[in-house]
């Protein structure tokens, strides 16, 4: 599957380029690849650098509410200095590893409501930097990550939204400026003691931890509010059943 989108020309007379990804849809540590095209324009253009860079819609609480914005969380150089004769065709190709934290916006083809993630290009020509706009990213889980998620779906948890929160997850390893929160309504059998689950992963080269965070309900003496548990996981164990090892993690919270 090929994606393009044309940025525009650069100017007038500039270069037109049009960024192709050629995988639309990559895994968190994944490679992303594709090719930028460059036709040149009526002038020779002197292009100092392109650049990539990931992009993501997070929310950002403050004391005035909540508002959202565009956050830059990976960047990737393109090519070196280059000339672009007027007419001239020129293709560059690119292949850059996604960071292992990088949010997952799709599950089996389903779009996860309320992810936004994008691919920006920037051209620096002659000191004149033109962002353009951004390419949609779609990210599916790793195998490990997407085993936790069936199992928490064979539990009977059902999907309710996802987001992307400015922050960082005490006591985790995490390393961007955000995290995501994927949140499911209470499966029957913990519904009594949990209104909603939400679950957060925060994944190395190595291992995936799983931040589960669980509402819990207050009974006669108080004891509700959220509770939360970290819990970690091999990329090796993906090949293995996990539902018993969560539902003892939202047991052991609740």
């Amino acid at each position: 599957m090929v994606f393009k989108k044309l940025l525009g020309a650069l100017g007038v007379g500039g270069p037109g380029v049009d960024t192709v990804l050629t995988t639309p849809v990559v895994q968190p540590g994944g490679t992303l690849q594709g090719t930028v095209e460059l036709t040149g324009g009526t002038v020779e253009a002197d292009i100092r650098g392109i650049t990539l860079t990931l992009v993501a819609r997070v929310e950002v609480e403050h004391e005035e509410g909540e508002s959202t914005g565009l956050y830059p969380f990976a960047r990737f150089s393109v090519t070196q200095p280059l000339k672009l004769a007027p007419g001239e065709n020129r293709s560059v190709p690119f292949a850059a590893q996604v960071p292992w934290e990088t949010p997952v916006t799709t599950i089996a083809g389903q779009r996860l409501h309320g992810m936004q993630l994008g691919v920006r290009t920037e051209v620096d020509i002659a000191g004149a930097l033109d962002k353009g706009d951004s390419d949609p990213l779609e990210v599916e889980p790793l195998p490990a990550q997407r085993r936790i998620l069936d199992s928490l779906l064979q539990l009977g948890f059902r999907f309710r939204s996802a987001d992307l929160e400015a922050g960082h997850i005490r006591g985790t390893a995490q390393t961007l400026p955000f995290y995501q929160e994927i949140e499911y309504s209470s499966a029957p059998q913990y519904a009594h003691a949990c209104n909603s689950l939400e679950v957060s992963f925060v994944t190395t080269a190595h291992r995936v931890e799983v931040v589960l965070e669980a509402d819990k309900r207050g009974g006669l003496f108080g004891g509700g509010g959220d509770v939360i548990r970290t819990h970690a996981i091999d990329h090796g164990q993906a090949d293995q059943d996990l539902t018993a090892l969560v539902d003892g993690w939202i047991r052991s919270a609740l």
